[in-house]
C-alpha cells in the first residue's frame, strides 16, 4: 500500500481541519469543529486518491466546489474576511486547480 498523497490537497486539507479545531477553541462552536474535521478528513482521503491515480479528482473536487459556495455565500452575508472569506478564496483556488488538472487530463 503506497502512502502517496497529493501535497496541495493535503495541505489545504490540513488547513480546513485546523480550521475547524481553531474555531471550536476560540469560540466554543461545535459546528465549526466536526464540519473543519469533516471536510478535512474527504480532502485528506481526495489527496489520498490523487496521489495514487492524478486523474481521480471526484471527492477532492466536490469538497472544494461545496466549501466554495457555503463559505463564500457567509462571506457575502457577514463580509468578514475570517474565516470564511479566507476558505472560501482557497477553496476556489483548489477548485480551478482541479478544473484545469482535469482539462489537461
Amino acid at each position: 500500500m503506497s502512502l502517496a498523497l497529493d501535497i496541495l490537497t493535503a495541505a489545504y486539507a490540513a488547513t480546513i481541519a485546523a480550521g475547524g479545531i481553531i474555531g471550536y477553541v476560540k469560540a466554543g462552536s461545535v459546528p465549526s469543529l466536526a464540519m473543519g474535521v469533516a471536510c478535512g478528513t474527504l480532502m485528506m482521503y481526495g489527496a489520498y486518491q490523487m496521489g495514487q491515480d492524478p486523474k481521480n479528482i471526484t471527492v477532492s473536487l466536490v469538497t472544494s466546489a461545496v466549501l466554495t459556495g457555503v463559505m463564500g455565500y457567509r462571506f457575502s452575508n457577514s463580509g468578514k474576511f475570517m474565516p470564511a472569506g479566507l476558505v472560501g478564496a482557497l477553496s476556489l483556488l483548489m477548485v480551478l486547480r482541479l478544473s484545469y488538472r482535469a482539462l489537461g487530463n
